[in-house]
């Protein structure tokens, strides 16, 4: 495969996708597992960065292979088989957002339909958000739901405090 600029995108076709991985399996048996299929170039065991599961795996893995078919012959014999009780998904890292499909898109064809469907998620929000206002505008004009004004509480501070500053009254001693 070529990306734009006429090179051949090796990286693409020799690099695979591995999810649904236990998290309890630790990052070396994947390594181990993988081995057997081929010289592993590099791989990349995911981790949670943020929140309440930060340090823990996220369930998947990039593996890069020496070779395309390496990468294949990994995806064909691991596919479906069962680690810690749950079946790996492995998949060519271009075939990621494209199902169990054989890809026939180059990494840059799939990046540029993620940018258009990231486009069109926007699209619809945006017309989510129209939507909305103009209900609201509806509702207004019928006088069903009328924005709420802001009303200052003059007896809100506690008894013998004088100072209203915030209400705007003034007291007279």
């Amino acid at each position: 495969m070529q990306d734009g600029g006429g090179m051949t995108d090796e990286t693409c076709e020799s690099k695979i996708y591995v999810g649904n991985i236990d998290q309890r399996v630790p990052e070396s048996n994947v390594i181990k597992m993988f081995s057997p299929f081929g010289k592993i170039i590099s791989e990349d065991f995911l981790w949670h960065t943020r929140g309440p599961k930060r340090g823990e795996p996220r369930g998947y893995a990039f593996i890069q292979y020496s070779a395309k078919e390496e990468a294949l012959l990994a995806k064909t014999k691991m596919n479906g088989r069962f680690v810690s009780g749950r079946p790996l998904v492995v998949r060519l890292a271009s075939e990621k957002h494209l199902g169990d499909m054989e890809s026939k898109f180059a990494c840059a064809e799939t990046k540029a339909n993620d940018a258009r469907s990231s486009t069109l998620g926007q699209m619809n929000r945006n017309a989510k958000i129209a939507a909305i206002r103009n209900k609201l505008k509806s509702l207004e004009e019928q006088g069903g739901c009328a924005p709420k004004k802001p009303r200052l509480l003059t007896n809100s501070l506690p008894p013998g405090n004088k100072d209203h500053s915030l209400t705007g009254y003034q007291e007279s001693d």
